[in-house]
């Protein structure tokens, strides 16, 4: 538009902002950037028509709802940020680990880096897997092998067997099976389903997903000095309480979040204290999302459970979430599953599995069809059942020998015996500087304990998935730097 009925219109307000003077003019909605003026001030003011008209001949005019961002230059929109996003503490752990990673070959192009940080599996998926996703994909190009869309729950003969060999004598039925992609995906939905206005508990230390996506839907405060969000009841669990809260002392939350074995601890609940978890949620009316991402790391014998659903009356209060990606190696292949059984209800009576349901139809259009053929192959089978065995058996194994490692070294170190992760304590030092020096003088990649919560400071977390003459070399490499 011509600038000279700019000019005109009134009021119109100038704003001094650095380098640039936004003239707004109120009727027309317009703004328009003029070059800085001798005059200082940085409050606005209201200028007439003529003096504003001095400055307009090198002026450029824009819509006032593009903008620019006043330090950056950048056009900026009308929307505005929700406000949870803001609470969230610096980056995501895992991508924070990436960039110390890339800043470090950067320093160091040359350094052989060990990664026994993110728990991304590195043994190859058994080849009775990728045979059946092989037939399926190839099919996929017949006429008679096609198929679309599937059933947003997911392939009812993978739910039949995930709830015959997952969960055998719990009375879990094909219909509470939801698969899905992943149970990292499953906690947004879950989260997505409770909504904001519920008060949640998470162990302290653990995964940081819980806490993460309770703070985007705005279940939470700002978090304070020590990390802590407020709203969330941190639950302790230390090497100074078995790893397991004192339930006495947690207050009433609507959610618990509650991992076996535990990320990053590697803790096993035993059955005594899932049975105690279960009643406080059943004295509470809480409901219990149980994270049993690492189940097939329970060892076989022995009595430590592998499903929530051990416990009597669990199934009026718990839901269970689980993931393909740690025992048949699928953390790029995505995909798992979610228990919401029958019995569980809200205050009014009505069915969570039937939001659920409701939620996973308008979120999702249920997980690939490749991913189930390769699902079903891992547990529809003895011949699959027993190769992700042996998978988790190298990584067992390879946990073995970090924990003896460490143990070596007169370290204080927990978990690795029904977990791929291994605890380390460093007393008196930040978890962050640890990794720090781990990182500098030996190129080997660890996970700060206090990513996971307040309660995983002077830790850091280490994992076993890496080759065995890796985690062999990373051995060797910390002992010379610890001992």
């Amino acid at each position: 538009m011509p600038l000279s009925p700019l000019v005109a219109c009134t009021p119109t307000v100038l704003i001094h902002s650095g380098a640039r003077i936004l003239v707004i003019s109120i009727a027309s909605n317009i703004t328009v950037l003029l070059p800085r003026i001798p005059d200082k001030s940085k409050q606005a003011s209201f200028m007439p028509a003529d003096m504003i008209s001095k400055l307009l001949e090198k002026a450029a005019v824009i819509p006032l709802d593009v903008a620019p961002h006043a330090k950056t230059g950048a056009l900026r929109t009308s929307v505005l940020r929700n406000p949870n996003m803001g609470k969230l503490q610096k980056g995501y752990l895992f991508p924070e680990i990436s960039i110390k990673h890339e800043a470090h070959m950067k320093k160091y192009p040359d350094a052989k880096v060990i990664s026994l940080g993110i728990g991304d599996t590195t043994e190859p998926i058994p080849s009775v897997i990728t045979s059946a996703m092989a037939e399926y994909a190839l099919a996929l190009s017949t006429p008679e092998g096609y198929q679309g869309y599937g059933p947003e729950q997911g392939q009812k003969s993978l739910r039949k067997a995930i709830a015959e060999q997952m969960y055998p004598n719990m009375g879990i039925k094909e219909s509470e099976v939801f698969i899905s992609d992943g149970a990292q995906c499953d906690i947004a939905r879950l989260q997505m389903l409770f909504g904001s206005n519920v008060t949640i508990a998470v162990q302290d230390p653990t995964f940081p997903g819980y806490v993460d996506n309770g703070v985007i839907m705005g279940q939470t405060g700002h978090a304070d000095e020590s990390g802590k969000y407020a709203g969330i009841v941190y639950m302790r669990c230390a090497p100074e309480n078995s790893f397991f809260p004192d339930l006495s002392s947690v207050p009433r939350t609507d959610v618990i979040f509650f991992c076996s074995p535990n990320n990053p601890t590697g803790h096993v609940a035993s059955p005594a204290q899932l049975r105690e978890l279960v009643a406080f949620a059943r004295r509470n009316g809480s409901i219990i999302v149980f994270d049993a991402a690492y189940a097939w790391y329970v060892s076989e014998e022995g009595n430590k459970p592998r499903s929530i659903y051990e416990v009597p009356g669990a199934r009026e209060v718990a839901i269970e979430i689980s993931s393909f990606s740690k025992f048949a190696g699928f953390t790029g292949v995505r995909l798992g599953w979610a228990v919401v059984p029958d019995e569980l209800r809200y205050a009014d009576g009505s069915a969570v599995a039937r939001d659920f349901d409701r939620v996973v139809c308008t979120c999702f259009n249920g997980a690939s069809s490749v991913a189930q053929a390769g699902g079903l192959a891992c547990v529809a089978t003895e011949e699959g059942r027993d190769a992700v065995r042996r998978v988790v058996a190298v990584y067992k194994e390879n946990a073995r020998v970090l924990v003896d490692t460490f143990a070596a070294l007169g370290k204080e170190v927990y978990g690795g015996a029904d977990s791929p992760y291994v605890w380390v304590r460093f007393p008196g030092r930040k978890s962050w500087d640890v990794f720090a020096e781990i990182l500098e003088k030996t190129h080997v990649i660890t996970v700060p304990g206090s990513g996971f919560g307040p309660g995983g400071e002077g830790f850091v977390r280490v994992s076993a998935f890496n080759s065995r003459d890796r985690v062999i070399e990373a051995a060797n490499r910390l002992k010379k730097f610890l001992a």
